[in-house]
């Protein structure tokens, strides 16, 4: 039987006159700059563009780790990108990233300035340029951007997939909701196998696959992205539960989430950070809400 009300494709697309949705106002099916401004830019060699959704926060949290072991050349300033204002579509931004996402970085202290975008790409940029949280030995450095590269091509899944159709679709479609769930379990289910045989992804050492797949599974077990923790079943992870729990009790990834925050009370939030003392007042603003 075919269902009168299904949707037939044109011969040619084109886009929608009248498209409803949280983000069909910034949704082009062209790339490039929308109008002319320049980035700020802070005091730090490191400058970073970026907002707190999970891949920005995997940078901060990197950035963050990195201060807490000793690294002061990884010293930054983060500046907030407003996306549902379309700030990442100033021609200063799409200079450094012509796919206009966040997060991307600027690093000054290289002869000739470094653009770095991507999320994925910036951990690895840092990991190399400062020789933390990826493993020297080749088969054990493998084996994290193994699970860095997973996390990567995954999350996709978990966000513009299950992500969209469950919590921002204007309609509640079953196709699309049980696809996405269906590939958003099975990826709990690999990382929880996983995380069942080693305490990190990488192995026994916490590293940049973690940092790169916390923010987006610890959101979705913690209920703070999507609100859909009961609907997936999320406490069947155990192993999830575990890992999920001792790599948010790291101070530095405490430290991380909070840079380029726009949500909840106003007085915890941390639109821009230059130096410590702006996580600190954060932090004691959180504490004392």
């Amino acid at each position: 039987m075919t269902d009168p009300n299904a949707y037939i494709p044109p011969e040619v697309w084109s886009p929608p006159q009248n498209e409803s949705g949280r983000f069909s106002g910034i949704n082009r099916p062209e790339a490039g700059a929308r109008f002319e401004a320049e980035l700020p830019r802070g005091r730090h060699p490191l400058q970073l563009y970026s907002l707190a959704t999970p891949n920005g926060q995997k940078v901060t949290i990197m950035l963050e780790e990195l201060l807490a072991a000793g690294v002061k050349e990884a010293e930054y300033d983060a500046h907030l990108i407003r996306i549902m204002e379309e700030a990442q579509f100033s021609s200063g931004f799409v200079a450094i990233n012509p796919n206009s996402k966040i997060p991307a970085m600027v690093d000054y202290s290289e002869p000739t300035p470094v653009r770095v975008f991507e999320s994925g790409a910036i951990l690895l940029y840092l990991a190399e340029k400062f020789g933390r949280f990826l493993p020297a030995d080749r088969a054990a450095r493998t084996e994290a951007l193994n699970w860095l590269f997973w996390v990567q091509g995954s999350a996709p899944f978990i966000g513009g997939g299950f992500g969209h159709f469950y919590a921002y679709a204007p309609t509640k479609q079953e196709y699309p909701i049980n696809r996405y769930t269906m590939e958003t379990k099975r990826l709990l289910d690999v990382l929880d196998r996983r995380l069942a045989e080693e305490t990190y992804l990488g192995g026994t050492e916490y590293g940049i696959a973690d940092m790169a797949a916390w923010p987006w599974f610890a959101g979705l077990m913690e209920n703070r992205v999507y609100q859909a923790a009961k609907f997936l079943d999320a406490e069947r992870y155990t192993h999830v539960r575990r890992w999920v729990d001792e790599v948010g009790a790291r101070p530095a990834v405490q430290r991380g989430i909070i840079v380029n925050s726009t949500n909840g009370d106003e007085a915890g939030q941390l639109h821009e950070r230059h130096d410590a003392s702006d996580i600190d007042a954060a932090l004691a603003a959180r504490q004392a809400g």
